[in-house]
């Protein structure tokens, strides 16, 4: 046969990710959106924003900041987060060596691991984890080596987390407040966690994205606000999550100077900077202190109602004391695996649900589902309306 008329073949490879497909958030969405059900599975708001926010991006717009900003970050945001970390936490980074706006939390998290995993190291995870952490520490060449929080009490097993750190070990992720379970290290966690890297070159990576969640009067426990601890470790935290912009996907990473160093020769050549009217937005709306010192009301109404419907249902409330997560325990209902269980919630009651078995990278059944009360009052009383019926 003539090659000119041969049925072109594309190209193959070997996968980076080979056992990664299609995310729970994206498959539990579509369902609800393909059975019209209420969506509390992924976590993102459906209230709009201060419109003063806004207001103040469309002005940056408006005066001509439309253009490459400095690829660490427009100076006066990150003036601003010095400023808000040394108030909040007592700790002032250097605007200009030790603080990096990025992408949203997902890419600081991931720049993070790549500028310091190398092949073969190990990485110590917590799980449940957020989904994105193996991914990355798989395309760094990592090792996960893993420390499992078990239900109802998610309580972190020092014993096992002091264990596994080895020779090998270079880097400990930590996320607190903590998704999917809504639990907070408190200050004898930090202490315990002092004590356990002190004399190792462990780093830390520090997941801070819910740090204005923190409920009932508690402060948030930054690693920053330990200095044996923010000597080692990049601080994540979100500007989606604090302000309801969740697409805006704009975060920040604050390091001591040797680490940012490294983190911004990976940052530079993965996105280089971050969209400049929302930093110098973000800059000016920052002058107020009230839109995250407020939050932790402002969610903690929002989940005292939501935990107040579901006690008249026959789930089991797990503790919530931060994020905008609600687990509960559905054994009273149900004796399905989790994800068939929030398959046939979302189809059958209308109501979506992630399953925290979703977190783990092993199969780790314990009945529990996970909601998102980050949502209108009337968006959860509907929902609320649906799970009474069970």
């Amino acid at each position: 046969m003539n090659a000119l008329h041969d049925t072109p073949t594309a190209p193959t490879f070997p996968s980076r990710l080979p056992t990664v497909g299609t995310t729970i958030f994206s498959v539990m969405s579509a369902l609800a959106a393909e059975k019209g059900a209420v969506n509390l599975g992924q976590g993102f708001p459906d209230f709009e924003c201060d419109p003063r926010i806004v207001d103040a991006v469309s002005t940056a717009m408006r005066d001509g900041h439309n253009q490459y900003p400095p690829m660490p970050g427009v100076p006066a945001l990150r003036e601003a987060i010095s400023d808000k970390i040394a108030n909040l936490y007592g700790r002032r980074y250097d605007a200009a060596s030790e603080i990096t706006v990025t992408a949203g939390a997902t890419q600081a998290l991931l720049t993070a691991i790549l500028c310091s995993v190398h092949p073969g190291d190990e990485v110590i995870v917590v799980e449940p984890t957020y989904d994105s952490y193996l991914p990355s520490i798989e395309l760094a060449g990592g090792t996960p080596v893993f420390v499992t929080l078990d239900a109802p009490d998610y309580a972190i097993p020092f014993d096992k987390l002091a264990a596994a750190i080895t020779p090998k070990t270079r880097l400990l992720l930590i996320n607190t407040p903590h998704n999917p379970t809504g639990t907070v290290w408190r200050t004898e966690d930090m202490r315990k966690l002092e004590d356990i890297v002190r004399g190792t070159n462990v780093l830390i990576l520090s997941d801070e994205v819910y740090e204005h969640m923190v409920y009932d009067g508690a402060p948030h426990e930054s690693v920053a606000r330990y200095p044996d601890l923010a000597q080692r470790s990049f601080v994540v935290s979100s500007f989606g999550k604090t302000y309801h912009v969740t697409g805006w996907k704009v975060g920040y990473v604050a390091a001591p100077a040797a680490l940012t160093a490294e983190f911004r020769k990976v940052h530079q050549f993965n996105v280089f900077t971050v969209n400049t009217p929302m930093q110098v937005g973000l800059a000016d709306y920052m002058r107020d202190p009230a839109p995250y010192l407020e939050l932790p009301a402002f969610y903690q109404k929002k989940r005292d109602f939501f935990r107040a419907g579901l006690a008249d249902t026959r789930f089991k409330l797990l503790p919530c004391t931060g994020t905008y997560f609600q687990c509960v325990d559905y054994s009273a209902i149900s004796d399905l695996p989790e994800a068939e269980f929030a398959q046939w919630l979302t189809s059958e009651i209308g109501v979506a649900a992630i399953p925290v078995s979703a977190f783990y990278h092993l199969p780790h059944e314990s009945g529990v589902v996970r909601f998102c009360f980050a949502k209108r009052e009337a968006t959860l009383a509907s929902a609320l309306e649906r799970l009474a019926r069970l």
